[in-house]
């Protein structure tokens, strides 16, 4: 607040200076700010939690899930002619958005009552898909309880081939050790012949860029949607036309067809997140474009890479149309991939379920329980591999990496004391010293 206001004057006030020089003093008015009346403040902002789940939040959820069940319950049986359990859950869901929408809008805000509602639907679509997961990986599982050794245990099923079974057999005869040996050999020989080319195509794709680049990325693109019996059949025409007979190898090549595009556009976009500050500092110190791929690029996507050859994996040890259209299908050993018929797990699972037996449907669901425990035991195995990122180092590289450190250190203190510090000894000059080497003779030179 801003008023105009007569300053006192320092010499005096003006009555006195008037009386003593006998002249009225001319008053020269200041402006002065006066400082208004404080306001009261505000009362201290509640501390929000940043926690992802609230009980509030859960109360909401199981209160809205009830409210929903019953009026969907009311309506189906008592309101209206509806009827149906896929029908039930989805205006079961219906109701549940709109219950729990409306139960948060009286504590929160609209832009919070659009991120809870966000919330929930994503969190239901994950459920969804866990929830089929969940449910192929049990049903399959219980129904190949008995084949696998629950409750009575047949080693034959893991040790013997199909050759001296029939479908009138019990499970205490034959097994599925020949479509495991022939899904091993068909699998390695693909991933000889995918994991070179898909990763080399990968930093061919992101080094060097420009219109070749695109042209093939195009049709790595095109070719992960390939239908696998086109694949099959291209592998097929090969073995005819050249009239070479159908063999696990032929079955490699056609599952390699199908792995490639996925592991190449898997790389791809792993290349393309390592940080172009490595590169351009490994270039910095003259590495050539080859070697800042070999020691800075490939081991900083190694985890990423590992990732693309098991999605490859994947994708190709489930193939079944490919290997039966090139390898065919046999109840008896192959240990050669170039010669003779071959099966796979998948095609094997393929044969017994079409039979009527209920024996070899029973071992069809066993043979596909075998098929996902090979490919969580291959997941683990290349996980172990290849599954630390950048940075981070095993036990072993840790120890050997603080060894290391002391050494420095000593060196370092050794310097300032003007100590000469004793030369590092490799392990094989301790070797040496442990066990002396017999001194070599000197021969005499010939007159």
């Amino acid at each position: 607040m801003t008023d105009v206001i007569e300053r006192p004057n320092a010499h005096g006030s003006d009555d006195e200076r008037d009386a003593g020089d006998g002249e009225p003093a001319a008053r020269s008015p200041r402006t002065w700010t006066r400082a208004d009346t404080p306001t009261p403040t505000s009362a201290p902002e509640l501390r929000r939690s940043t926690a992802t789940i609230r009980s509030i939040d859960v109360i909401r959820l199981i209160g809205s899930a009830l409210a929903a069940v019953a009026l969907t319950s009311w309506l189906f049986f008592y309101a209206l002619p509806l009827e149906g359990e896929l029908g039930f859950v989805f205006i079961s869901y219906g109701f549940f958005l709109l219950f729990f929408g409306i139960l948060t809008a009286f504590d929160e805000n609209r832009p919070t009552v659009r991120d809870r509602l966000a919330s929930v639907v994503m969190h239901s679509l994950a459920f969804l898909l866990l929830l089929a997961l969940f449910s192929v990986v049990v049903y399959t599982t219980l129904r190949g309880l008995e084949p696998l050794g629950i409750p009575t245990f047949f080693p034959n099923f893991y040790l013997e081939d199909m050759s001296n079974a029939g479908p009138l057999d019990g499970l205490d005869r034959g097994g599925v050790a020949h479509a495991i040996v022939g899904t091993l050999i068909m699998i390695t020989i693909a991933l000889i012949l995918t994991v070179p080319l898909g990763i080399l195509t990968a930093v061919f794709l992101t080094e060097y860029p420009g219109r070749f680049s695109r042209f093939v990325r195009t049709v790595v693109e095109a070719m992960t949607a390939l239908p696998s019996i086109v694949a099959g059949l291209f592998v097929y025409a090969i073995i005819v036309q050249f009239g070479l007979t159908r063999s696990g190898f032929a079955a490699a090549c056609a599952i390699t067809v199908m792995m490639l595009p996925i592991v190449v556009r898997s790389a791809d976009v792993v290349l393309r997140l390592v940080p172009s500050s490595l590169k351009e500092a490994a270039r910095a110190l003259g590495a050539s474009t080859w070697r800042t791929v070999w020691t800075v690029t490939i081991p900083t996507a190694r985890s990423g890479l590992t990732t693309a050859v098991i999605l490859g994996t994947a994708r190709g040890i489930g193939e079944t149309s490919p290997v039966l259209l090139t390898a065919g299908a046999t109840t008896f050993f192959n240990f050669n991939p170039f010669s003779g018929p071959m099966t796979s797990l998948p095609l094997t699972t393929f044969t017994f379920i079409k039979s009527p037996e209920l024996n070899f449907i029973a071992r069809g669901f066993g043979t596909a329980v075998v098929l996902m425990a090979l490919v969580v035991i291959l997941f683990v195995i290349a996980r172990a591999i290849g599954g630390r990122g950048p940075g981070q180092l095993s036990a072993r590289q840790l120890r050997a990496r603080t060894q290391a450190s002391r050494i420095d250190d000593y060196r370092f203190r050794a310097r300032e004391l003007g100590i000469t510090p004793p030369q590092a000894v490799s392990p094989f000059e301790r070797l040496k010293r442990l066990i002396p080497m017999p001194a070599r003779r000197r021969v005499a030179p010939h007159d």
